[in-house]
């Protein structure tokens, strides 16, 4: 056998056997990163339950309700898809905020989904709303809104960061997304729907999967807001009260304290 065709026949084994190493390692890195994507646990808080209706006082549709059916709708696709899935609550009962917490804290890698739905005086007021509050939980903020805003007819409100309780306390990337209007008569009436809840379970199903993939959108910083209006909040509270104690002095009072 000529020499020259003893080596092509090494050189292809050895092609043969560095392509075969690649291949298993391609494979290998493919099921870590699947595996590393299923066994992401998503909770779940459907907000409000039990004695708390959520909204505003004389609202017709209770918001509780709501939330649970959306938060149910969006375990079973996440669940379908291969997430761990964990519910704050999967009845009609009420969860304290720090319950709520301490449940989403009580896993590592998983991430945090709050579902609201708004509700005003204004029966004008309208759209969607997306919230976070520490810089890891933009992401997934952006991939929530830009699918749900996406597959909802309704306004888009941004989104928007503000310090929650239950963004605020939560050690792992947290949204709470407020689904629209109740108190509108156009939302209210896409809300009663189960065809609706069902779309907004999907698109937020959608913006949890793609949250790695989106890049983070601009968005409102009402924490700073907030922090202002609870100080001129306090402040003029604390000059109301010395001024009503002022005006219930009787008179030389400020006479006689000097002596």
């Amino acid at each position: 056998m000529p020499r020259n065709f003893c080596e092509l026949r090494f050189a292809v084994a050895i092609l043969m056997i560095v392509l075969v190493t690649c291949h298993s390692s391609y494979a290998a890195r493919a099921n870590r990163t699947s595996e590393s994507s299923d066994s992401v646990t998503i909770v779940i808080d459907a907000g409000h339950g039990g004695h708390d209706r959520g909204g505003i006082p004389g609202q017709r549709i209770a918001e509780k309700d709501m939330t649970l059916d959306v938060a149910q709708r969006l375990r079973n696709l996440l669940s379908a898809n291969g997430y761990r899935v964990v519910m704050t609550r999967d009845s009609d009962v009420f969860v304290p905020l720090p319950t709520r917490v301490a449940i989403a804290n009580s896993y590592r890698n998983a991430i945090f989904v709050c579902i609201h739905f708004n509700a005003t005086k204004r029966m004008g007021a309208s759209g969607i709303e997306t919230y976070f509050y520490s810089r890891d939980s933009l992401p997934l903020a952006s991939a929530v809104h830009y699918y749900v805003t996406g597959g909802a007819p309704s306004a888009n409100r941004g989104v928007r960061r503000r310090g929650y309780y239950v963004l605020r306390k939560t050690a792992i990337p947290a949204v709470l997304v407020e689904c629209g209007f109740l108190t509108n008569p156009t939302e209210g009436a896409y809300a009663q729907t189960a065809s609706y809840r069902q779309k907004l379970a999907d698109e937020i199903a959608a913006g949890v999967r793609g949250r790695n993939s989106l890049g983070s959108a601009s968005f409102i910083d009402q924490t700073k807001v907030a922090r202002s209006e609870r100080h001129r909040s306090k402040r003029s509270h604390k000059k109301s009260a010395r001024k009503k104690k002022s005006s219930s002095k009787p008179a030389g009072a400020e006479e006689a304290s000097a002596h």
